[in-house]
Parts: structure tokens; C-alpha cells; sequence
């Protein structure tokens, strides 16, 4: 089955369910983890890891994206980081397993979008490329209020959206092909982790 035939559907997988192609989890992680893991981006961001997110591959386009990025790559992970990989592994085999997705990596990064900063609408993947499969969302904003802002729009042919708003702990995971979304603009800061489960035929990583 393709993936667009699975967006078509619901899919259960082993604690997965796809509506539409999209899949939330509140409550993936417990708030001693969603802590954690923002000490860890607090301390990146103290020490200069973060940079102004780009468009593609070079340009700065604060105007359509206006996050700063992180990348959490092995082998320089902190604790947090390290448990919260082994649980994205599970995850991917577990998508492997029910949904034959043919996932084979992740690529993960922060995301801190300052206030007024947004994301305007696009696709995940580059131009040409068709590598990432699964787009995912790890919220990280505790108390957030709808007065913030800052929610994940998705878009449908029909002309239709969904907002779903980054509250602390929530997972939400795409099918990557063709989904076009958005970050509103956030009246606070606002903390996510983002990334891509990709399959096997990547030469190069592409950052973008």
C-alpha cells in the first residue's frame, strides 16, 4: 500500500492510530521528561548551539520561518536526549512492524521559536527528495494557554485546516509526502523537538 492509500484510511498500528494521515499522542513523554529535556535545549542555547533555521539548504527567511535550530546528533547527546532517542527507536519499529513504512533513520533537531515568530506554510521534504516519511512534533511548552498561539496547522485539498496546540508532552507524528502545514505565530517562546523517520536510500543528509 502507498502512503498516500494510507493517509486515505485509519490505521492502527502497535499503539499508533492514523487519521488522516496524522497521528497525536498527548502524554508521550511525563513532565519530569518534558523538564528535562528543556534543561538540555536551555543548556545548548546557554553555550551557542542554536542557529537561525534556513530555508533549503542557505537561505534566512525570517519573514517565512522565524525558528532557531539545534541538532541532536549521536554521539553528543545529553541523558535526556539519549532516553528520549531509545524511545523514538521503539517507535519506528514499531511503525516498521504494523505500517511497513520502510523507515530506516531519524533526523531530530530543536526548535525554539521566539515570540511573533511563526513558520508559513510548506512541505517537509526537498525538492526532489523523497526520503523522509514520518514527519514528528514533541511539544515542550508547559502551561501554554490558547492565547499563545503558536499552534500546527495542517492543510487538506478541500481548503480546510486543524490547529493542534504545542502543549507540553504531546506527540504529534505526519505521513511526510504532500502534507502541507504551518506554525502560527507564537506570542511566547515556544520549545519543540522536530525530525523525520527516512528511509534507507539517502546518500547525503540534507538539513532543512
Amino acid at each position: 500500500m502507498t502512503l498516500n492509500a494510507q493517509r486515505r484510511r485509519k490505521i492502527v498500528s502497535i499503539g499508533v492510530e492514523w487519521v488522516d494521515g496524522i497521528w497525536v499522542q498527548d502524554h508521550f513523554l511525563a513532565s519530569p521528561q518534558v523538564r528535562s529535556l528543556v534543561d538540555c535545549a536551555r543548556l545548548r542555547r546557554e553555550r551557542g548551539d542554536f542557529a537561525v533555521a534556513r530555508i533549503g539548504s542557505a537561505q534566512q527567511r525570517p519573514e517565512i520561518r522565524g525558528d532557531s535550530t539545534c541538532w541532536i546528533t549521536p554521539p553528543l547527546l545529553l541523558p535526556a536526549e539519549r532516553t528520549l532517542l531509545a524511545e523514538l527507536e521503539r517507535l519506528r519499529l514499531s511503525l516498521n512492524a504494523q505500517d511497513l513504512l520502510g523507515l530506516f533513520e531519524l533526523e531530530l533537531h530543536y526548535a525554539w521559536y521566539p515570540p511573533g515568530a511563526g513558520y508559513a506554510r510548506h512541505v517537509d521534504q526537498p525538492q526532489g527528495r523523497a526520503q523522509r516519511r514520518v514527519s514528528l512534533v514533541l511539544y515542550l511548552n508547559e502551561d501554554w494557554t490558547p492565547a499563545a498561539g503558536g499552534e500546527l496547522r495542517f492543510f487538506d485539498a478541500a481548503g480546510l485546516h486543524r490547529d493542534i496546540k504545542p502543549i507540553a508532552g504531546r506527540l504529534v507524528c505526519f505521513l511526510t509526502p504532500g502534507r502541507e502545514h504551518a506554525v502560527l505565530p507564537t506570542q511566547r517562546d515556544r520549545l519543540s523537538i522536530s525530525g523525520w523517520f527516512r528511509a534507507r536510500d539517502e546518500l547525503n543528509i540534507i538539513r532543512s
